[in-house]
């Protein structure tokens, strides 16, 4: 399983990001737990999202509750994170993650095997 991010960039405080993580392969069997973390140099890598499937019901960190949505392209292999309302405490690297399931998952970076390479998002 490959991730590749996009869609990072620079915004301001209330502004919005869409951030797209390209998944290039999958698992024969079980599911898929995906995830977006982010990490603030100097600080632990923190979940942010992560959903099983294609139709589970998403999870989100507190700090980004009632801001953050995960969604999915099926179409294109793609999972989603869009960012609303951000502030400059959102301001950090953002990666993806994926594992194989057979019904958890979770946001604890730990769970994940596969990352993409991460995308810088700035809000100032």
């Amino acid at each position: 399983v490959q991730l590749v991010e996009s869609g990072g960039g620079s915004v301001q405080t209330g502004g919005s990001l869409r951030l797209s993580c390209q998944v290039n392969g999958s698992y024969k069997r079980g599911s898929m737990c995906m995830g977006w973390f982010r990490h603030i140099p100097g600080k632990e890598r923190e979940g942010v999202g992560s959903i099983l499937g294609t139709n589970g019901s998403p999870a989100y960190s507190d700090s980004v509750k009632g801001r953050f949505t995960l969604s999915h392209d099926n179409g294109k292999n793609t999972l989603f994170l869009q960012m609303n309302s951000l502030v400059p405490e959102d301001t950090a690297m953002y990666y993806c993650a994926a594992e194989r399931s057979w019904g958890l998952c979770s946001l604890d970076p730990k769970f994940f095997r596969h990352w993409g390479q991460g995308t810088q998002v700035t809000v100032s």
